[in-house]
């Protein structure tokens, strides 16, 4: 008897049925479709732009992973939230800059491909970057036997943007008198997941629903705040923590951050870890999703922007004269915040 394809474990015809009903499930809304020449089911994706508006138009790309989160969508199967930790680890770092997002592409990898969960999982990416205001052009799903064991998968996505460059937001606009502002997160997001299922180990099954919450999406927020106000810097808060905020910082000047109430999740995992705060709050987001850098004047109407869309916004600090570009007030941390 011949020894094909699928009897090494490779189903190219279940691969297709999953591009087929992709391509035919797309609730995208048209006025984000239509600069799509070409997408999904070709060799490549084929999308117009007319940047006629811009006087220097720079694109921007970001690509990023969820991390060992993953292993918490296999074990649980929860694969929406993860689709969304993947489009919004990339779209929360271009927007950093004030870019828009154009497009999205993701790479779906497992040992044996699960038209259910891969199906979910692409309904989350989708869904994100709907929300995002992006289009899902393409991707690949790529079933490697002998790789992954049971349910195990594994993804990447790909984000390609466009921002004026003379619009360009960044470390260069930062002076000395401006405010810092904190965005809520939705809790750990898409990092340190290393550590947070070694934490939660003998009893993560009653925390999974806090644990899986899927990365909050910014883009949104940012585009309504540039629209009616100043920003001069957004801060992702990703691996590394309040570290990230330094990131945006101009040489000469420090960024001089005071406490805020961390939620309760994360007190959890401070009491668990018995981490100090300097190392807990280095570790993990603590709270925030976003971190933005803009003139005294903004403030109030970005605080009312993020109200308005659901997320808490609070006063972390100002940007000072100083050495060092982050200056975190450690001991002022409590466990009540």
């Amino acid at each position: 008897m011949a020894i094909d394809y699928k009897s090494s474990g490779v189903d190219i015809a279940k691969g297709e049925s999953l591009v087929d009903w992709l391509k035919g499930s797309d609730p995208t809304p048209e006025s984000l479709k239509k600069q799509v020449v070409s997408g999904i089911g070709g060799f490549s994706a084929l999308f117009s732009v007319n940047f006629s508006q811009m006087k220097s138009p720079c694109l921007v790309s970001a690509t990023d992973g969820v991390g060992t989160k993953i292993k918490l969508a296999s074990d649980f199967n929860r694969y929406a939230e993860v689709g969304q930790d993947l489009v919004a680890m990339c779209v929360n770092d271009m927007i950093c800059c004030g870019a828009k997002p154009l497009f999205f592409l993701d790479y779906y990898s497992t040992g044996r491909l699960q038209l259910e969960p891969a199906k979910e999982f692409l309904t989350g990416v989708r869904n994100a970057c709907i929300e995002s205001q992006c289009v899902l052009i393409g991707g690949e799903t790529a079933e490697m036997p002998g790789i992954y064991q049971g349910n195990d998968f594994d993804a990447a996505g790909f984000s390609v943007g466009v921002v004026d460059q003379e619009k360009a937001l960044g470390s260069h606009l930062v002076c000395e008198g401006d405010q810092i502002l904190g965005v809520s997160s939705s809790g750990f997001h898409s990092n340190g997941f290393s550590l947070v299922r070694k934490l939660f180990k003998s009893d993560i099954a009653d925390w999974i629903d806090q644990l899986i919450k899927p990365t909050h999406l910014y883009p949104q927020l940012v585009s309504q705040i540039l629209s009616k106000t100043k920003a001069h810097a957004f801060a992702h808060i990703t691996g590394g923590g309040i570290d990230n905020v330094a990131r945006v910082i101009p040489k000469g000047l420090q960024a001089k951050v005071l406490p805020w109430e961390v939620p309760s999740l994360f007190i959890e995992a401070k009491n668990r870890s018995k981490l100090s705060w300097e190392s807990l709050l280095k570790t993990f987001n603590c709270g925030l999703g976003l971190v933005v850098v803009l003139p005294k004047e903004s403030v109030t109407v970005v605080k009312a922007e993020a109200q308005e869309l659901g997320f808490d916004c609070f006063d972390l600090g100002s940007i000072v004269t100083g050495d060092e570009p982050l200056l975190v007030d450690y001991n002022g941390f409590t466990e009540q915040g």
